[in-house]
């Protein structure tokens, strides 16, 4: 004979174990390692301050 299983623990915990695959995957198609981070960072201040410098006063 099985072991009892609380059916709503077993909903949760399956629940729970699909969100981690799900952010797992987004991680890896969206996330950026800090190198990256800091690259954009540069790049948008650059454009920022050439932009900035170009206004009229």
């Amino acid at each position: 004979m099985g072991a009892i299983v609380n059916l709503n623990q077993f909903r949760k915990n399956r629940a729970k174990a699909e969100k981690k695959a799900a952010a797992a995957a987004n991680r890896v198609k969206h996330g950026r390692n800090k190198a990256e981070r800091e690259k954009n960072k540069l790049e948008t201040d650059l454009h920022t301050k050439d932009h900035e410098d170009k206004l009229l006063d």
